[in-house]
């Protein structure tokens, strides 16, 4: 068993020639148990080879396997047998596709003495798991490319990101300084096509592909979490498809459920919301303070990042698209929707996105008030570029 292990895991390696280092490549901390999560497609696998080949241990004390590609009957025995043979780092890429993951990884956590690193879908419910993973497991979101990080990845080269702090104070400057590092059509591409690395994979067609990288979210990596029945399927992609003429999507319940032919189920549509805002299918955002209600109406809708509508909706709206940008490279950051002006930002910046020629007057006289606008270079008191804000991380 070990040896066609190996054997993959040296094929896997070879086909991997030089990694990219993301933003958060040497940032995170890993425990004896640590999980990285994030959305289908973001580079999870390419990470964690990065950290086999990483790793100052011996060929012979780490290991590489795949969940989805493995046929053993125990996870927690493959880990025994590793450990007996010296093995001192496990690391287990797509864990959500090994039925019963949870009790495996908390026998292997409670009773060996290997440090495991695995990856999984950002869907997983590890805080809500019966093994109560939660206090054993260090767990790291990630995101997909940032426009900064598709720049360096396109054009070979380093640039610096910044605090929103550092960019509200000092756009100016930093546009001054960074601007001409790219072309507009830079910032077009990107969001088309640039918020998933696999875009400089040139051997496939980046649309077809996300596509079935979508597909196999809904098809395969949902069901394998929340054991959802096909007719489910359906209706996400139905879903889906609705979202689709949203600008940005406001929801009416009422409305919504009478497209979805779903009579008056408004908790089987609220977990739909959910499955797809857990995979990073789309974001949801609820009332403050309602976070974590899943049954609480949400106040927008998005697709995840800009890619997805042109992926997969015809005509996507330009408003659309600027707010999602402006949304997903925020993420870590609180976003709220205030009464006036698009995204209420850690309760203290209040932004408005629109294009080159959008106006103060929604938000005119508020405090802390700031236009985030597309099709300019460098921008001038409170208007900022938009594109700045892809220098966030």
């Amino acid at each position: 068993m070990f040896e066609d292990i190996r054997e993959l895991q040296q094929l896997i390696l070879k086909k991997q020639k030089n990694i990219y280092k993301r933003y958060f490549f040497d940032d995170l901390a890993f425990d004896r148990l640590s999980g990285v999560l994030g959305a289908r497609g973001v580079g999870k696998t390419t990470f964690l080879l990065y950290l086999l080949k990483k790793s100052p241990l011996s060929a012979a004390e780490k290991l590489y396997v795949s969940a989805d590609s493995i046929k053993i009957d125990s996870l927690f025995e493959l880990a025994k047998t590793f450990q007996r043979d010296g093995g001192k780092l496990l690391i287990i890429d797509e864990i959500h596709k090994y039925f019963g993951f949870e009790r495996e990884l908390k026998k292997i956590y409670d009773f060996l003495e290997l440090q495991v690193i695995f990856s999984g879908s950002s869907a997983l419910q590890i805080d809500n798991s019966k093994a109560d993973l939660s206090r054993r497991a260090v767990l790291h979101e990630i995101e997909g490319l940032s426009f900064r990080e598709f720049l360096e990845m396109k054009h070979h080269q380093k640039l610096p990101h910044f605090s929103l702090e550092e960019i509200v104070k000092n756009h100016i400057d930093i546009a001054f300084e960074y601007s001409n590092s790219f072309k507009p059509s830079d910032f077009t591409e990107y969001l088309e096509f640039g918020y998933y690395p696999f875009y400089f994979d040139r051997s496939s067609n980046y649309k077809i592909k996300l596509n079935e990288t979508i597909n196999t979210v809904l098809e395969v990596d949902i069901p394998s979490i929340f054991n959802i029945e096909y007719s489910s399927i359906k209706n996400l992609k139905k879903l889906l498809l609705v979202l689709c003429q949203s600008v940005p999507y406001t929801p009416n319940i009422t409305q919504l459920l009478n497209k979805m032919e779903m009579g008056s189920d408004y908790r089987t549509l609220y977990r739909y919301f959910d499955y797809l805002h857990r995979a990073k299918i789309v974001t949801l955002i609820r009332p403050a303070g309602k976070q974590d209600n899943i049954f609480s109406k949400p106040e927008k809708i998005y697709f995840n990042n800009a890619n997805l509508y042109f992926a997969y909706c015809d005509n996507p709206n330009s408003g659309t698209i600027r707010e999602v940008f402006f949304k997903s490279m925020l993420f870590k950051h609180t976003l709220e929707i205030p009464k006036k002006g698009d995204f209420l930002v850690d309760k203290k910046y209040l932004f408005e996105v629109g294009g080159r020629n959008k106006s103060f007057n929604q938000i005119k006289g508020l405090e802390n008030s700031f236009i985030a606008a597309d099709n300019i270079e460098i921008g001038s008191g409170n208007k900022i570029p938009l594109w700045l804000f892809g220098f966030l991380y």
